[in-house]
């Protein structure tokens, strides 16, 4: 267990998921907190909004990214994965060695910009095994681990459940829940996706519900936490509800705010 930042009576930690590149305001994201905790998708590999920033247009341009955003909205996977498989045959370039490459430098840049402490799991974007390579002595990664900060106990589940979008770090809905498991009753649930609740995966601009975990939802109902904390749903119908005892809090999406959600207590 990591140990406890210094308090001052009062405990204030500022949370932040779906950071996708954002560095400039990860740099202050953590100002005036005792913590910071970062809930994941650290990783640009293209943004909905702006066809020009990303790993994707970076490599095949703008108008490939157009047409790509294209199809996966219209929920047109396969077709998807076969126009970019025929942009990789053009180019000759080894795919998972330039997309490392391109990780690398984003993560080289994102994580020297967390402040200490800082608290991160995973997204389903990200790729955990160059995490160690960058996470500094005041990171602590957790995933299926807990930590206590203020006097509260806070548990971390990173990733998400496999989807027709494969993105890197999706697992099975067995491997998720027995990280849930593992977790047990903790004052704080921190995780990247949300509980299986319609208005908490539901996407209003992409129009489509993203996974949810049902185990999750399961172990709020059982382990009563004081908040389930959670990203990934960008643009959420509900940002929050109440599941039970249970504040569910959709920490909201960094890359486009900027700003961190607060819990102070």
């Amino acid at each position: 267990m990591a140990p406890t930042p210094p308090g001052n009576g009062r405990n204030r930690v500022h949370v932040i998921s779906d950071v996708h590149g954002n560095v400039r305001d990860l740099a202050a994201a953590g100002e005036g907190a005792d913590a910071l905790i970062c809930l994941g998708d650290l990783v640009l590999f293209l943004d909905y909004a702006d066809h020009t920033r990303g790993i994707f247009p970076d490599l095949f341009g703008e108008a490939n990214t157009d047409r790509l955003v294209e199809l996966r909205t219209a929920r047109r996977f396969e077709e998807a994965r076969d126009f970019g498989a025929r942009l990789w045959a053009t180019v000759g370039t080894d795919r998972a060695a330039a997309i490392e490459k391109a990780v690398r430098k984003q993560y080289a840049e994102l994580f020297a910009a967390f402040p200490n402490p800082t608290y991160a799991t995973y997204g389903n974007v990200d790729m955990p095994d160059l995490w160690p390579e960058y996470a500094g002595v005041g990171t602590t990664v957790l995933d299926g681990g807990r930590v206590e900060i203020g006097g509260r106990t806070f548990g971390f589940v990173g990733g998400g459940l496999r989807t027709p979008m494969r993105t890197p770090y999706e697992i099975s809905d067995e491997e998720y829940a027995a990280k849930i498991e593992a977790v047990g009753e903790v004052d704080v649930l921190c995780t990247h996706i949300p509980p299986e609740v319609p208005e908490l995966v539901y996407d209003t601009v992409a129009r489509r519900f993203e996974r949810g975990s049902c185990a999750l939802l399961d172990a709020i109902r059982r382990t009563r936490p004081r908040y389930s904390l959670f990203g990934h749903v960008h643009q959420p119908l509900a940002p929050r509800l109440r599941v039970g005892a249970t504040e569910c809090v959709n920490v909201g999406h960094f890359a486009s705010t900027g700003r961190p959600w607060v819990l102070e207590w």
